[in-house]
């Protein structure tokens, strides 16, 4: 059974090879790039499910390559640096990568990660299953990947609608800035939780006066809540 398309860009061409391997033994259809440039075509011209991304890479880099992919698309992005590289997390959520792994890696920890992350963006379901919550006013539809703000589209980065949908789908539920960074982002994350923060005030400049009825909620010395009106 196919499980779907999936892109690696690393320029070390044993480990993409092995990657290649492991993935198409599970079923997934495997293409790769072997450097930054090579990357970007290969998305254009593929059109892949998930993109494996490494972070030391010629022509552009891996953060680069997150940049441009997001300027045009939400496909889950799984960045890969080696062991002793300094990865900034905060940059890495900021891009818009949805998780991380380190070389070496093991063949069932990589296809655990992109199982994990095809679940949590909603790839690996059917294509038919609609996933939206519309409360007054509201609508945030995440198969369109589409925020209504009193009947007009708005404008919104994938995270900010991820962050909003996952809140207002579990009303009057209080979530830790950590809890949120776990759930949503999916980074193993320690520390500053700037990110999330940066976020929902983001998303307050979007709905601040919309409705009566709901509202993006700070728990004082907790985290955050999507509070509706009983």
């Amino acid at each position: 059974m196919l499980m779907g398309k999936i892109l690696v860009a690393d320029d070390d061409r044993n480990i993409a090879e092995l990657l290649r391997l492991y993935l198409e033994k599970e079923g997934y259809t495997v293409s790769v790039a072997g450097d930054g440039e090579e990357a970007l075509a290969r998305f254009s011209a593929d059109s892949p499910d998930m993109v494996l991304l490494d972070i030391m890479m010629p022509k552009l880099d891996g953060w680069q390559v997150c940049r441009e992919i997001r300027k045009k698309s939400n496909c889950p992005i799984i960045m890969i640096t080696a062991k002793g590289e300094t990865f900034d997390k905060v940059l890495g959520l900021e891009l818009g990568a949805d998780d991380y792994v380190v070389k070496p890696f093991d063949a069932k920890e990589i296809i655990a990660r992109i199982k994990a992350v095809m679940r949590r963006t909603g790839k690996s379901s059917a294509e038919n299953d609609i996933k939206e919550v519309s409360y007054d006013k509201l609508v945030v539809n995440m198969t369109k990947y589409e925020l209504k703000v009193d009947g007009k589209v708005v404008d919104t980065p994938p995270k900010e609608l991820e962050l909003l949908y996952h809140l207002a789908s579990n009303p009057n539920r209080v979530y830790t800035r950590d809890q949120l960074l776990d759930e949503v982002w999916g980074f193993e994350y320690y520390g500053d939780s700037r990110t999330v923060d940066v976020h929902v005030k983001r998303l307050r400049e979007k709905l601040e006066g919309v409705s009566d009825q709901w509202s993006l909620k700070t728990v004082w010395g907790v985290g955050y809540k999507f509070e509706v009106k009983e």
